[in-house]
């Protein structure tokens, strides 16, 4: 990811002056809470808040986070404190980024209440079955310093699935867990899991960004009131997502990047984004995104723009 922004960066963060800069750290620094809006698409009310969605066992999520892969050691966990100090409060992390210990540090570093964050972490396919999900769970709790998570998925569906959403149901019913979802799951997929499932998966993580957005799925998880969370929603800058011309062309008109264009496209469509960066400007950036709004002509643009083709086929 260092990579691929240092050779897109001067496209994507060319409205980013240091001035600009200075504005964007006082605004952000004023977040104090967060707030829920009435409905996709609505622009926040204040520049500084991030806005909620609420998942269908009625727990609040901000609807734009923090992702924590590839970082590792000191690195993430300054990134994390960094990310925090801007205001963001969901991180996502996972066994397999090999972070969790840093991620933890790093809230802890920042000073925030446990309370204000929200926190997710993912099973990986090593650990898929019934005592092994749940002596996963207690390594990441004890990786993480927290004694509960707020959102818990499994990574990627394989053998030991079934078995594993049993013992999350059950972490779920005694706190250990406030919400349980999945990753990576393909229709077919989802459909199995509902067929045994007590408790409804309340997100699934799924590869979304301009060029592969997924409307069928997305329209599939709206009608069982399923979340859609974004996973490389710059498409890690594959493509030059970053000097796209139609996200640039409809950028120059509201003062804001491709970047921040991408972000606003997916919060107008109702779609959680937990975009990475390891530079603090860009994380302040990526946060403002709340005082404009795309027209439905520059929705459908953007929409245009869709291969209906994964740009990780690793993952599907």
């Amino acid at each position: 990811m260092k990579t691929q922004e240092k050779n897109s960066g001067i496209n994507r963060r060319k409205f980013m002056l240091a001035g600009v800069w200075v504005t964007a750290s006082a605004l952000l620094s004023t977040m104090s809470g967060l707030k829920v809006f009435a409905a996709p698409g609505d622009t926040a009310p204040t520049m500084g808040n991030i806005p909620d969605v609420k998942l269908n066992n009625g727990l609040a999520m901000p609807c734009l986070g923090f992702g924590t892969y590839p970082f590792r050691g000191e690195e993430c966990a300054q990134h994390v404190a960094d990310a925090i100090a801007l205001g963001y409060r969901l991180f996502d992390t996972a066994t397999v980024y090999g972070n969790e210990e840093s991620v933890g540090e790093g809230m802890r570093r920042s000073g925030i209440d446990r309370k204000e964050l929200f926190l997710t972490t993912k099973l990986w396919i090593d650990d898929l079955g019934y005592e092994s999900a749940k002596n996963a769970v207690a390594v990441s709790l004890e990786k993480l310093g927290t004694d509960y998570l707020d959102l818990y998925l499994i990574h990627r569906p394989r053998k030991g699935k079934k078995e594993s959403w049993r013992a999350m149901e059950e972490m779920y019913e005694v706190g250990k867990i406030r919400a349980i979802g999945v990753s990576n799951y393909e229709p077919h997929q989802l459909a199995d899991l509902l067929s045994y499932a007590k408790v409804k998966p309340v997100i699934n993580q799924i590869e979304s960004h301009i060029y592969f957005q997924q409307p069928s799925a997305q329209k599939l998880l709206e009608k069982h009131n399923i979340q859609m969370e974004a996973w490389a929603p710059f498409a890690e800058g594959r493509n030059k997502l970053f000097s796209d011309e139609a996200l640039e062309g409809i950028g120059e008109k509201y003062g804001k990047t491709a970047a921040q264009v991408s972000l606003r496209w997916h919060f107008q469509g109702g779609i959680v984004t937990i975009p990475r960066t390891s530079q603090k400007a860009h994380m302040a950036e990526n946060l403002n995104i709340f005082d404009f709004k795309l027209t439905k002509t520059e929705m459908n643009r953007i929409r245009r723009q869709d291969l209906d083709k994964s740009l990780f086929p690793e993952w599907t």
